[in-house]
């Protein structure tokens, strides 16, 4: 079940599950601060399994000028029980949105994260075309320590066809396959000692490799990863500003980048 929150209890409980998720002393997000978003129209709930709260969303209603109305959906936190109950969750936010009049939400996410990247692009249906370095600046939770906190900022439209039919679990899933057939570009690719390598192309559509897990990699050797965030700051950063969106990513880590 997932619901809005709105009694102090209950954000008290969102409060502790953040802080578990993100293995901090304190949350990232306190409760009343939670109590003031709610209370003031904005978006918080919680995923439930068996009375027990196992996942939590929030998210505050943005955008300039006025008519720019959009939901910037600032954080997710699902623990091990509730695996698989964040697509939920971005859907139970979508109808919300769009029974507001809300058309677009936006958030970021670390590019490094493959997991994270196809749930944004492929389950979801959303795009980037922004990249944002060091947007948080140093980061201090038990799972990001010590990294720059490069971004993607993604933008949902909710009412797209790419969003709609991800609602309905057809989902967008470029095969690695059909890019290694029509020989696409590269701008980033996997190295044979786990390095990145650095590509260049202004074809149409090209491609971006992402290390297999970023987290494991920042823990078995720190100067690696370091090297992929600096590859990928510069591959992606350089691609967005040249006008071009990420639109989708293959189950093999590979976004798919397209150039109107």
């Amino acid at each position: 079940m997932i619901t809005e929150l709105k009694e102090l209890d209950d954000l008290r409980a969102l409060e502790r599950l953040f802080a578990d998720v993100w293995e901090r002393p304190g949350p990232p997000i306190v409760s009343d601060v939670l109590m003031a978003l709610a209370h003031s129209g904005n978006y918080v709930a919680g995923a439930y399994l068996d009375g027990r709260m196992v996942g939590g969303l929030v998210g505050w209603l943005g955008g300039s000028p006025p008519e720019h109305l959009l939901l910037h959906s600032h954080i997710l936190g699902v623990v091990a029980e509730g695996r698989g109950l964040g697509f939920e969750l971005k859907q139970h936010q979508r109808r919300w949105c769009l029974e507001r009049g809300v058309k677009v939400m936006e958030w970021t996410f670390d590019p490094l994260v493959r997991r994270n990247a196809y749930f944004n692009f492929n389950k979801l249906g959303a795009e980037a075309r922004e990249y944002l370095v060091n947007f948080y600046g140093e980061m201090t939770d038990g799972i990001n320590a010590g990294e720059e906190s490069d971004r993607l900022l993604v933008s949902w439209r909710l009412d797209s066809r790419q969003a709609v039919e991800a609602a309905a679990g057809r989902p967008h899933d470029p095969a690695a396959e059909d890019l290694q057939r029509w020989k696409i570009d590269s701008l980033l690719s996997l190295g044979p000692g786990g390095e990145p390598v650095p590509g260049s192309s202004r074809a149409r559509v090209v491609v971006c490799q992402t290390p297999e897990d970023i987290v494991a990699l920042r823990r078995s050797d720190p100067q690696l990863a370091r090297a992929w965030r600096i590859a990928m700051r510069t591959a992606l950063a350089s691609a967005l500003d040249a006008g071009y969106a990420v639109t989708g990513v293959t189950r093999t880590g590979w976004y798919v980048l397209e150039r109107g």
